[in-house]
């Protein structure tokens, strides 16, 4: 009797389940029968050992905004299917999306009992929320990647569906979960380290059984010298932004910031401003936003002449998920503007 093929259910957002842009990110889920948009490429990794039998499709805002409703919705979908593995993205580096198909993977996991699989590049928010319950694969940080990661998706589920056994994550390509397992190894913790320090002390390779996470060293900027002939700007990843949010600033992962003018404006009030952040409790902030980013006291000091002028636009984004990649490219591009108009500081604020 031939055996039967593994039965894959894909897990989408709005714009690759191909329902529309940002204009659709509030949709919420659905599910269809069998192959859409990228699952033609994880249909042809996947080969004749199994077989796509549905997609489930949920827009990022609405999932981020609706997490427990829309994590049920979406279990409920799937469940329906009755998948031997769930495979969800890959998300590269879309922070809500990632975030989504972590949330869906574990859920799937804890709820269901059925393995699950998803991939997107290590900086992605997603991956330190759920990467110690969820088999997360590295991506390219833009869809560019799809060619690559779709086949390493395929061949990962693959296993899971077939009960594999998974080895280490330097073994199997995934995103380290910081499990630690007691090993017998055949020399002493000591002389292994002792290895490892002549190693580097002569330039020679080595790997360490402790990696550390690494951060950016940033040289503190020079005092400025005048202040009183200074130019300053305003720029917060707070979230405050006018009133109705025009720009559509995610509450979280935010996938751009927003220029404001500050023509005219003394202060931020209730009635024209707030904050579009969703990782702290806003009531205070949409009171009087000035207790996130400080417009009304740079006012003061701008007219007793304690600083040369304040700059006539303020910058805003939100940092909650917001990976670090798309934190550094807004921040860079910022701070090219704020250059070249001949800002002298910043104030930058948060929450």
């Amino acid at each position: 009797m031939a055996q039967s093929k593994l039965r894959v259910v894909h897990y989408l957002n709005q714009f690759f389940g191909q329902i529309g842009g940002e204009e659709k990110a509030n949709v919420p889920p659905e599910a269809r029968e069998g192959v859409v948009g990228p699952g033609m490429g994880l249909k042809t990794a996947l080969g004749a050992e199994a077989e796509i039998v549905g997609t489930v499709i949920c827009g990022d805002s609405y999932f981020g905004e609706n997490m427990a409703e829309a994590t049920g919705k979406v279990l409920e979908l799937i469940k329906g299917f009755e998948p031997d593995v769930v495979v969800a993205g890959p998300a590269f580096n879309a922070g809500r999306y990632g975030t989504a198909c972590g949330a869906v993977c574990q859920a799937v996991v804890r709820e269901l009992g059925i393995p699950a699989v998803t991939a997107m590049f290590p900086e992605n928010p997603g991956v330190d929320m759920y990467k110690k319950d969820v088999y997360i694969l590295p991506t390219a940080d833009s869809a560019a990647g799809m060619r690559k990661a779709l086949p390493k998706l395929a061949a990962f589920a693959l296993r899971l569906g077939r009960g594999d056994s998974i080895g280490a994550p330097e073994e199997e390509g995934y995103i380290p979960r910081g499990v630690r397992r007691n090993l017998l190894a055949e020399k002493a913790g000591a002389a292994r380290a002792v290895e490892m320090l002549v190693a580097k002390l002569r330039g020679e390779p080595f790997a360490t059984e402790l990696p550390m996470p690494r951060f950016d060293r940033v040289a503190p900027c020079p005092p400025v010298p005048d202040m009183a002939k200074a130019t300053i700007a305003l720029v917060t990843s707070g979230g405050i932004v006018p009133k109705g949010n025009p720009d559509h600033i995610e509450s979280s992962s935010a996938s751009k910031f927003g220029k404001y003018s500050l023509a005219g404006l003394d202060d931020f009030t209730a009635e024209a401003h707030q904050t579009a952040h969703g990782g702290y409790e806003p009531t205070y902030a949409n009171a009087d936003a000035d207790r996130v980013l400080p417009l009304d006291v740079m006012r003061d000091l701008e007219r007793e002449g304690r600083i040369g002028k304040l700059y006539d636009y303020w910058y805003s984004t939100v940092g909650n998920g917001t990976s670090v990649a798309n934190a550094a490219r807004y921040g860079a591009a910022i701070a090219q503007e704020l250059k070249a108009d001949g800002v002298t500081a910043v104030i930058l604020t948060s929450t």
